[in-house]
C-alpha cells in the first residue's frame, strides 16, 4: 500500500527556495509531523539573484525558503553544505566529463548530498526523515520494508534520479508530492492558498552549479582547451575541436565539421577518447546500442540473484522513455550486464542506467561501456 501519514515523525525538509520543496514541506506539516526547514548553501560563491529559470542556491533563494518556512509556522536554518558539494558532485562532473563521459550530477547530488551528507546529520540530530519536493512514491509493504515507485502523475516522475537510493535511505525519506496528480499549475495554485510567495517562480532547471547554461565553457575553465581531431568511423580526419571533453554521446550540433557526410546526412558523436583527444562522428544508426556493462550498482532493497538474466524495464535519462532488457549483477555482484530487447540509441558511458519491475524501482548503476548493433563499442572505457 502506498504511505499515508502515520505516527507524527521529527522531520527535517529540504527548502530549496521553489514550489515543490515549499508545497512539500507544507504538507508535511500539515500531516501533524515535527518539521524544520533547511535550506542548503551548496554554491561558495552565491549569486545574489537567479537569472530566470537557471541556477539555483542563490541568495535570493536562501531568502524565498526563509519566507516559505515562516509562512508554514516552521524552524528554518541554513545549512552550509558547499565544500562537500563542490567535492561529491562538481569535482565528479568534471572528471566524469575528462575520462570522455557522461555524468548525471542530479543523482550523485541525490545520493552523496541529500540523502547521505544531509540524511546523517538530520539522523545524528535526532531527526527521524528527510522530505524533498521530488515526485516520487514509497510504497510500504507489510513486512515493514518500503519499496520506490514512480510518482502518481508519469508527467512529473523523478524516480529515476533516486534510483541511487538504497534501502537505509529509503527508510527515512518522504516525498509528500509523489501520490498528487495534480498538475505543476496546480501546485502553483495550491501554494498560493497557502500564502507561499514562490507559486510564481520559475522552476530550476540545466544544472544547478551551471547557471549560464554553458556547459562546454564551464569545463573549458576548469579543464582548459586543448585542439584535436574529430574523426569519421574510418578514421579520417573531418574536422578539429578545441578538447573531446566538450562532447557527449548522440550530440549532432556544434561538431564544426569541415567536411560533409557523402550521403549528405546529419553525423553525431559516436565516441570520444580522451587518451588521444579525438572525437569520432558518424550516422545516427551507429548510435544504436544493444548491449551495456554498468558497474557500482546501487539497489532500492535486495539485490536480485546473479544466477539468471531477469525482464525488466529500463530507464536511461531523466526525461526519457523505458525500454524492455535483461540484466543482471556479475563480477561477483559489482557490475550488471545489461542487454537490450530492441536497439537503443545515444547511450553514453558515465549515464545512469535505472530499472524498472512496473512502477517500482529496483535499482541503478553507472554505465561504463556500450556494445553497439554489428561491433563493439566503449570497450575498455572505464565510467
Amino acid at each position: 500500500m502506498t504511505e499515508v501519514s502515520r505516527t507524527p515523525l521529527r522531520v527535517l525538509a529540504a527548502m530549496s527556495g521553489g514550489v515543490d520543496s515549499a508545497v512539500a514541506a507544507a504538507r508535511a506539516a500539515e500531516a501533524g509531523h515535527d518539521v524544520t526547514g533547511v535550506h542548503l548553501a551548496l554554491s561558495e560563491n552565491p549569486k545574489s539573484f537567479r537569472t530566470g529559470a537557471r541556477g539555483c542556491c542563490t541568495i535570493e533563494d536562501s531568502r524565498d525558503a526563509r519566507r516559505a518556512a515562516d509562512v508554514i509556522g516552521i524552524p528554518f536554518y541554513i545549512w552550509d553544505l558547499a565544500e562537500r558539494f563542490r567535492e561529491e558532485v562538481v569535482e565528479d562532473f568534471v572528471a566524469e566529463y575528462e575520462a570522455g563521459r557522461t555524468p548525471n550530477p542530479c543523482l550523485r547530488c541525490n545520493e552523496k548530498i541529500k540523502f547521505a551528507a544531509l540524511l546523517d546529520k538530520a539522523l545524528a540530530l535526532g531527526f527521524d526523515a528527510v522530505c524533498t519536493g521530488h515526485y516520487a512514491t514509497i510504497v510500504s509493504r507489510a513486512d515493514g520494508t518500503r519499496e520506490l515507485h514512480r510518482a502518481g502523475d508519469a508527467a512529473k516522475d523523478q524516480s529515476y534520479v533516486l534510483g541511487v537510493l538504497d534501502e537505509r535511505q529509503l527508510a527515512h525519506a518522504l516525498f509528500p508530492l509523489g501520490d498528487t496528480r495534480a498538475t505543476k499549475e496546480q501546485i502553483r495554485e495550491e501554494a498560493e492558498r497557502r500564502g507561499l510567495a514562490v507559486a510564481k517562480k520559475p522552476d530550476s532547471h540545466d544544472i544547478c552549479f551551471i547557471a549560464d547554461g554553458d556547459t562546454r565553457g564551464f569545463l573549458a575553465d576548469r579543464l582548459g582547451t586543448a585542439q584535436g581531431d574529430v574523426l569519421d568511423e574510418e578514421g579520417r580526419r573531418v574536422g578539429t575541436h578545441d578538447g573531446a571533453h566538450g562532447f557527449t554521446v548522440g550530440q549532432r550540433k556544434g561538431l564544426r565539421l569541415g567536411h560533409p557526410a557523402p550521403d549528405g546526412k546529419p553525423r553525431y558523436v559516436l565516441d570520444i577518447s580522451p587518451v588521444d583527444n579525438t572525437v569520432t562522428v558518424g550516422p545516427a544508426s551507429s548510435l544504436d546500442v544493444t548491449a551495456l556493462t554498468a558497474i557500482r550498482p546501487r539497489w532500492c532493497g535486495s539485490a536480485p540473484p546473479p544466477d539468471e538474466p531477469r525482464t525488466y524495464t529500463a530507464q536511461l535519462r531523466a526525461h526519457g522513455g523505458e525500454t524492455e532488457v535483461t540484466a543482471q549483477p556479475t563480477a561477483g555482484g559489482e557490475e550488471l550486464s545489461v542487454r537490450f530487447a530492441q536497439p537503443v540509441r545515444a547511450v553514453a558511458p558515465g549515464q545512469a542506467i535505472v530499472l524498472y519491475d512496473g512502477t517500482r524501482v529496483v535499482g541503478s548503476a553507472t554505465i561504463a561501456s556500450t556494445e553497439r548493433a554489428g561491433a563493439a563499442a566503449g570497450a575498455g572505457r572505464g565510467a
